[in-house]
């Protein structure tokens, strides 16, 4: 690697001031940083010296996220399989199931190559466009603003198609994207300065501005004509909660999002962030405690037309976003509180805004985007009410 350090560094020259490319130093700086850690130290014993800086934070995030990454490869492809295997035919469903029959692995939802194959075919280009539309718009404003390309987009352009359904249009998810890091982020002031989740905000545009192809029961299974809703759907309107096995909900093999079926993928997670100090734990936690207090209320409350009511704390945990959201995207430290007793109060309403959206509002039946959205908004002011708090108790312990 000798020889690419050397590279980088006769280069530079072009790119720093006065170089004919100086405007796209960001875009090398970028490149320099991804490949290298930087060699600009802070000199003096003044300063706190930590191993951990932001691209280590980020890519220990990613390394989190590659359990739930594996297992949108897998049960995509399956999910696929088990349809054409159904329909007993294989023909005009795709470019995906041209390129697997060309490989020569077969329709065979018993082969765990064959499912992973064919869920990447469709996973992948939706994150090579995530990758382009949005990285193009991080770049333009980091030259237009003259600051570093920030290592957080990575963590966004992953989280982002983990959210997505696979049949989601490519054009919707260039245009969701760009929603996501331009009016989510940049017109914020860029990394830190944002109040949302990027990636959510480009869920949450896609939404409302193309429901069809973001929420209806053909978007979920990566086959054409089949028709097929989520668990949490079902449950919407159905009596009998067991539309599908606990364990299989739990394992994360069931239509969905390409990448937060898994509750077992998101524990996986959880322990990495928890472990390195990167997630809260008091915001994971809180999140559980206010969605098993609120789902055990409504099992009190009960309704004899609304099936949502008897929907246990267990089953709420396994379906949809819930622990995705939880581990993924409520902890993001940007937009989440960042004060001890701000993290409880805020994991807790999320919680109970989950849970609160999903049963008494049968018609949307997911409620985690929209919980941690909201959240994220209010985060700032329960910061505020804590801290002016501790300013007022220092301010009498110091007068005493």
């Amino acid at each position: 690697m000798k020889f690419l350090r050397n590279f980088l560094d006769k280069q530079e020259k072009h790119f720093s001031k006065g170089g004919k490319f100086e405007k796209l130093f960001p875009l090398f700086e970028a490149i320099d940083t991804l490949l290298y850690s930087s060699g600009e130290v802070t000199p003096g014993p003044s300063h706190i010296r930590d191993a951990l800086d932001l691209k280590r934070m980020m890519m220990t995030v990613i390394y989190a996220l590659i359990p739930a990454v594996l297992m949108a490869f897998y049960n995509t492809g399956l999910q696929a399989n088990l349809a054409i295997a159904k329909l007993g035919e294989a023909a005009g469903h795709g470019w995906q199931a041209a390129a697997i029959s060309w490989l020569g692995v077969g329709f065979n939802p018993h082969s765990i190559l064959g499912n992973m194959l064919f869920g990447a075919l469709y996973f992948l280009p939706v994150y090579i466009v995530t990758l382009a539309a949005g990285g193009f718009w991080e770049v333009l404003f980091a030259v237009v603003r003259k600051h570093e390309i920030n290592e957080g987009f990575f963590v966004t352009s992953l989280l982002f198609p983990l959210i997505l359904p696979p049949t989601i249009p490519l054009w919707e998810v260039a245009v969701g994207i760009s929603f996501g890091v331009v009016i989510g982020k940049e017109v914020f002031g860029g990394v830190g300065m944002n109040i949302l989740n990027p990636a959510l905000v480009a869920r949450a545009f896609l939404f409302f501005a193309y429901p069809a192809e973001i929420s209806g029961d053909k978007v979920w299974v990566a086959v054409d004509g089949l028709s097929r809703a989520t668990p949490l759907a079902k449950l919407a309107e159905s009596a009998t909660p067991h539309i599908v096995a606990w364990k299989d909900a739990f394992l994360g093999i069931v239509p969905g999002s390409m990448g937060e079926t898994s509750t077992l993928a998101c524990l996986f997670g959880a322990f990495v962030l928890i472990a390195t100090g990167i997630g809260s734990w008091r915001i994971m936690l809180s999140i559980l405690v206010g969605m098993v207090g609120m789902s055990l209320f409504f099992n009190v409350v009960g309704s004899s037309t609304n099936p949502m009511f008897q929907v246990s704390p267990m089953w709420h945990l396994v379906l949809g976003g819930f622990a995705f959201g939880a581990v993924f995207m409520a902890t993001d430290p940007v937009t989440a509180a960042y004060t001890n007793q701000g993290k409880i109060i805020y994991g807790l309403l999320i919680g109970i805004f989950v849970v609160l959206v999903r049963v008494v509002n049968p018609a949307f039946p997911e409620g985690m985007m929209l919980s941690i959205l909201f959240m994220n908004v209010f985060a700032p002011i329960i910061d505020k009410i804590y801290i002016n708090k501790n300013i007022k108790r220092r301010l009498l312990r110091d007068a005493a």
